[in-house]
């Protein structure tokens, strides 16, 4: 709906489903697929920008105003909130959620996943196994620190960063401390991580639909780099996700309270350790890795989360 085509077949397909999509580009390839896969479920697809999203609320009742119209009934949203309109897109997503519009994924957990000491925390709590993680503002004793996360080399990370930018690794002490006072004298949170040695350079990352994993794929590190993330050149390759794995993906999800879910994982000796859960996935390396059908697999979802939750409020109603 960003454009006026997208207008008019608001208004002349009103009998198919229509499902929006919270994306600040549609020619993302992951907004691309997901209206493709939309459109062969039947749905009508809304790409709606987030930002253009004007929330008014009234006594009346709540809506949104898109452009120079109000936004018609949907049926479902996904939303894809990229970290840069983080806050806005949180607001609009509670919108929603106000209007009575089944939302995957709701605002809380989103914020959840977005706040990497939060997410850690949350996990920690419900006995899944992280890489040990250190955060602190008094840092006159870095040795300790390190210590405490089993020594050097120790990753440091921004509490908000993706993509793995705001990822480094430091070999020394020293190392440690020029990372640590640069990003807090720029005002940034950071905390520092375990180094998992056996899975230098590699990762699982699984993308977790409501209680099963659709697709899971093992990045490597191009030469050179230590991050995985296929945005820093990266490779991944499809494997078969052991079941453990599985097990802890899905229920890193389910803690954070997330429909779908990018889970990333390190091998570690000992089993699965979580590293990081993603509220607003890609998915172009998933489905090149492994061919198979992301995006129609979280359109399924998408429709059986909506009927289930209409489901829910006519039987509240009776």
């Amino acid at each position: 709906m960003a454009d006026g085509k997208a207008k008019t077949a608001a208004r002349t397909n009103g009998s198919r489903k229509a499902l929006a999509l919270l994306s600040r580009k549609r020619t993302l390839y992951s907004t691309k697929r997901l209206v493709e896969a939309a459109k062969a479920h039947g749905l009508r697809p809304l790409v709606l920008d987030t930002l253009l999203c004007n929330l008014v609320l009234s006594k009346d009742s709540p809506k949104i105003l898109y452009h120079d119209a109000v936004l018609p009934p949907v049926d479902v949203v996904l939303p894809r909130i990229g970290s840069s309109v983080t806050n806005y897109g949180l607001a609009v997503v509670s919108h929603l959620d106000l209007m009575g519009v089944p939302v995957l994924n709701a605002a809380a957990p989103i914020a959840r996943s977005r706040d990497k000491l939060r997410c850690l925390q949350m996990l920690t709590k419900a006995g899944i196994d992280i890489p040990r993680t250190v955060m602190a503002h008094d840092r006159a004793n870095v040795e300790l620190l390190v210590e405490q996360v089993g020594g050097l080399p120790a990753i440091i990370k921004l509490i908000r960063g993706t993509q793995g930018v705001g990822v480094m690794i430091a070999s020394t002490v020293q190392e440690v401390k020029t990372i640590v006072d640069t990003f807090w004298q720029l005002g940034e949170e950071i905390v520092i991580q375990e180094f998992i040695a056996e899975s230098k350079g590699r990762d699982v990352r699984a993308l977790v639909v409501g209680d099963r994993v659709v697709g899971a794929m093992r990045r490597k590190a191009k030469r050179g780099e230590f991050r995985s993330n296929l945005h820093r050149g990266g490779e991944g390759r499809l494997i078969e996700l052991p079941p453990a794995y599985t097990e802890v993906a899905v229920r890193a999800a389910r803690v954070i309270g997330l429909e779908i879910a990018g889970v990333d994982l390190l091998e570690a000796s000992g089993g699965p350790k979580i590293m990081e859960v993603n509220s607003s996935p890609g998915f172009e390396g998933l489905e090149k890795a492994t061919g198979q059908d992301i995006a129609g697999a979280i359109i399924e979802h998408a429709i059986a989360f909506a009927e289930a939750r209409r489901a829910d409020g006519q039987r509240r109603n009776v």
